[in-house]
C-alpha cells in the first residue's frame, strides 16, 4: 500500500491559545470535504531546578501563608502551545512532499495558517464568551516549521521532515504589500512617545481608536460583517472627534471622512440585514458587502488618525 503522507505548517507560542488540546476540522460549509485540519497540543512548561523552590515539607509548611521569594526571582515556568496546520489531502510520494517543501511560499502559506489558527481561535471566543482569548501573529511564535509526515503523526504534532522557517521582520502577519506600508508608516507616530504621555494622563485615547483597531482586525481577517459595524461605529465617533479638537492641518482629511460615511453605513446595513436573514433563515440571496469600500474608507480613517499624532500631538 502506497504511503500516504501529509504536508502541514507548524507555529509554538508561549502561552495557551484557548480552544482545548485535539483536532479540528475546517471546513467553509458543513457539507464540504474538510480544508484544513488544525491540531493543538500544550506542551510541558519547564520544570524549576531544585534549588529555586522550596523542599516539599517546606512548601507544606508554607501553604497557608505563601512562600517567601528569593530577591531576584528566576522566571516562572509558561506552557508552549503547539499548533499544526494540516493538509488534509495526501501525498502518495516522499518526492511530492519535497518539491513542495521547496517551492513554498514562505510568507504567504505561514499567513494563511495563521489565519486558519485565528478562526478556530475566533470561534472559540464566541463559543466560551470570553473576551480575553487573542489571536496571533507568525511574529509571535517561538518557532515556525513546515513539513510532512504519516497521518497519526501529524495528528500528534510530529513528523517525518521538517524544516524551520526564520519569519522576516518586515513581515508582522497576514499582510500584502499595502498592509506592510501602512505599518511601515507606524513608525512617524512615536507610539512611546504618546504612551508615555496616555499614561502620564497628558493625553487621552479617542474612541474612535479602538474601533478602528477592532475593524482592521475584523477585516484583515476576512470578517466582513463584524468590520462593517465596527468601522460605522469608529466613523460616527471620529468626525465629531476630529471636528471638536478644531485641527486646521486635518480640515481636509476630515472632509473625505464625511465624503465616505454615507457608504460606511451602506455597508453596515448591509451587513445588519445580512445577519437578520441568517437568525430568519431567509433564503432570499443576502446583499453582498463590498471588501474595497471597507478596506479604502478604513485606510483613509487610519490616514487621519496618524495624521493626528505624527505631527507630535500626544492626546
Amino acid at each position: 500500500m502506497p504511503q500516504q503522507l501529509f504536508v502541514f505548517i507548524q507555529l509554538e507560542f508561549p502561552w495557551r491559545l484557548g480552544p482545548a488540546d485535539g483536532r479540528y476540522l475546517i471546513r467553509r460549509a458543513s457539507d464540504d470535504e474538510p480544508e484544513r485540519v488544525v491540531v493543538l497540543g500544550t506542551l510541558a512548561a519547564a520544570q524549576q531546578s531544585p534549588g529555586s523552590a522550596a523542599s516539599g515539607a517546606a512548601r507544606r509548611r508554607l501553604r497557608g501563608r505563601g512562600r517567601a521569594l528569593e530577591p531576584e526571582p528566576e522566571p516562572a515556568p509558561v506552557p508552549t502551545t503547539r499548533v499544526t496546520v494540516v493538509d488534509p489531502v495526501s501525498l502518495s510520494a516522499e518526492n511530492q512532499a519535497r518539491a513542495w517543501l521547496e517551492e513554498l511560499d514562505r510568507e504567504r502559506e505561514v499567513a494563511a495558517a495563521a489565519a486558519v489558527v485565528n478562526r478556530v481561535i475566533h470561534a472559540h471566543r464566541v463559543a466560551a464568551a470570553d473576551p480575553y482569548v487573542h489571536e496571533i501573529s507568525p511574529a509571535q511564535a517561538l518557532v515556525i516549521r513546515a513539513g510532512w509526515g504519516e497521518g497519526e503523526q501529524v495528528a500528534d504534532g510530529r513528523w517525518l521532515h521538517a524544516r524551520a522557517l526564520p519569519w522576516p521582520e518586515h513581515a508582522r502577519g497576514p499582510a500584502d504589500s499595502r498592509r506592510r506600508s501602512r505599518r511601515d508608516r507606524s513608525g512617524a507616530l512615536r507610539p512611546q512617545e504618546r504612551l508615555a504621555a496616555l499614561l502620564g494622563a497628558r493625553g487621552t485615547a479617542l474612541v474612535c481608536e479602538e474601533l478602528t483597531l477592532r475593524a482592521r482586525q475584523d477585516l484583515d481577517h476576512g470578517r466582513l460583517e463584524h468590520g462593517a459595524v465596527e468601522l460605522e461605529r469608529a466613523y460616527a465617533l471620529a468626525v465629531p472627534e476630529l471636528r471638536g479638537e478644531r485641527r486646521q492641518d486635518l480640515a481636509i482629511r476630515l472632509a473625505e471622512l464625511e465624503q465616505l460615511f454615507p457608504a460606511v453605513q451602506a455597508q453596515a446595513r448591509a451587513a445588519e440585514a445580512r445577519a437578520a436573514q441568517a437568525a430568519a433563515q431567509d433564503e432570499e440571496a443576502p446583499q453582498e458587502l463590498d471588501e474595497d469600500v471597507l478596506t479604502h474608507a478604513l485606510e483613509r480613517l487610519e490616514a487621519a488618525l496618524r495624521a493626528r499624532t505624527a505631527a507630535g500631538v500626544t492626546r
